[in-house]
């Protein structure tokens, strides 16, 4: 497992966590199963990513990491609105700001590359 894998690992936990400690409201009960969902799907297509049969599929594959990430920056968001001294919500959005970052630099580095490649479309 790489760092970057760790570290998707790592923030999915922390979110699952973080929203087990939020006070409980029968109302963001789906909400709270949205944010979890989506933060733990970076690391599985990540994680399939690295195994991509092609530049293109590994593209479409960080593409999926990115929506994710996406998403659980969103849910982070709604949840430091709604709890906004939460220094954990606070730290997870930041962290998944991060993470959207580093992933939208990752798909361009190789999205750039790919498109150089005529031979392989």
């Amino acid at each position: 497992m790489n760092d970057l894998q760790k570290r998707l690992l790592n923030f999915s936990a922390d979110v699952f966590n973080g929203i087990q400690r939020l006070p409980y409201n029968v109302d963001l009960r789906d909400n709270k199963n949205q944010l979890v969902r989506a933060s733990s799907s970076p690391g599985a297509h990540y994680g399939e990513a690295q195994s991509a049969s092609s530049r293109k599929d590994f593209i479409y594959k960080i593409g999926a990491v990115l929506k994710e990430l996406r998403e659980s920056y969103y849910w982070l968001m709604f949840f430091k609105q709604i709890y906004p001294s939460n220094l954990e919500m606070i730290k997870l959005s930041s962290e998944a700001e991060e993470l959207v970052k580093i992933f939208a630099t990752i798909r361009k580095k190789v999205s750039a590359n790919n498109s150089h490649d005529l031979t392989n479309p």
